[in-house]
């Protein structure tokens, strides 16, 4: 898989996407990461690429050429891209779901801004899809991009050490995860619960459900309404 990032600052991306995990997986040939300045693509000697908005009002707003120059030129490197993100509060509140329909792509670019805003015409222009990663503001699309690589890289075969780690993981299916425990069996007077204990792999497996279960109705009640209306919770329920 190939992530595409178009951004104003390609030098924030180099720690947090050369390190740990998601090193691993571009040097094992999982995915890709290739970063594209938009300063690139503009005429101007000062590689400025923002306005004032028409209409008057504060800040500043993305241009469409140098946006639309650095896109058509990533998009003809390589296949097609399957799907393109434009980062900004106002898109799409980004999930687990989102990330992933994304890793099932074989391409996939993230526009990440400033300033103010976008000139609309990006996103019409480009059929672009806003995407946000919650209703707060921050100065830029970069971390929201490095969110979404990140969250979509560990869903790929080959990047997390144990294939099995992202099933059973929070919002994997709706719940919030189970506790976990390790060594010491009992720290300053906390004990690791007996059945993690026992090597009893049903009583084990019906602890932690019950233990999601209890997690997502007292942190997330909005998630757990949500689950309580899928079959799968109905028909545990009328078993139980």
């Amino acid at each position: 898989m190939r992530f595409d990032i178009l951004t104003l600052f390609p030098e924030m991306f180099a720690s947090p996407m050369g390190s740990s995990i998601l090193k691993r997986g571009q040097e094992t040939g999982a995915f890709e990461i290739a970063l594209s300045n938009i300063r690139d693509f503009t005429d101007n000697p000062h590689r400025k690429v923002d306005d004032k908005p028409y209409g008057g009002g504060p800040g500043m707003v993305m241009m469409c050429e140098p946006v639309f120059r650095c896109f058509e030129h990533v998009a003809e490197q390589g296949p097609k891209p399957g799907r393109v993100l434009l980062m900004t509060p106002q898109g799409r509140q980004y999930d687990q779901k989102m990330a992933e329909e994304l890793s099932r792509e074989e391409r996939v670019v993230i526009i990440a801004g400033r300033y103010e805003g976008f000139d609309e015409r990006i996103r019409d222009g480009l059929g672009a899809e806003q995407v946000s990663i919650g209703d707060y503001v921050l100065t830029g699309g970069e971390l929201p991009a490095m969110v979404v690589v990140d969250s979509v890289a560990r869903l790929l075969e080959g990047v997390l050490g144990d294939e099995d780690s992202a099933k059973d993981e929070s919002f994997s299916n709706g719940l919030l995860e189970y506790p976990h425990y390790t060594r010491p069996e009992n720290y300053r007077g906390m004990t690791v619960p007996e059945v993690l204990l026992s090597g009893h792999h049903k009583n084990i497996e019906e602890w932690r459900r019950e233990k999601s279960l209890e997690r997502t109705k007292a942190v997330r009640p909005d998630l757990f309404e949500k689950y309580k209306d899928n079959s799968k919770y109905q028909e545990n329920n009328r078993e139980n």
